[in-house]
């Protein structure tokens, strides 16, 4: 068994800064985006997603509201519209993911 090497002194950790990973970036856009930049970038990518988050808010405010007044038919009905547009979202989003994982990289 071969003894190990000299043992040489490294710089200690420091925790505020990220690792550096040779060859690993974790911006793959150049410079960094402002929350509205993202939103809108991410929007034009899966337009599905934000339609179907309004749907599903739609039908929950009109579905309390309903339940408020005692129409407790309507409040029912729209509870299951939130459940199905809820599941529109999730379908929007997986289909998404799906979606870009397909596209080739640069």
């Amino acid at each position: 068994m071969a003894a190990p090497g000299p043992v040489t002194p490294q710089d200690p950790f420091d925790p505020s800064q990220p690792p550096v990973i040779e060859g690993f970036s974790p911006n793959v856009y150049g410079d960094s985006e402002s929350f509205k930049e993202k939103f809108l970038r991410k929007t034009c990518e899966n337009p599905l997603v934000p339609l179907g988050c309004l749907g599903t808010a739609a039908a929950l405010t009109y579905g309390l509201y309903c339940f408020h007044r005692g129409q407790s038919h309507r409040s029912q009905l729209m509870m299951r519209t939130r459940i199905l547009a809820q599941g529109f979202t999730v379908a929007a989003v997986l289909v998404g993911m799906a979606v870009s994982a397909m596209k080739p990289r640069h």
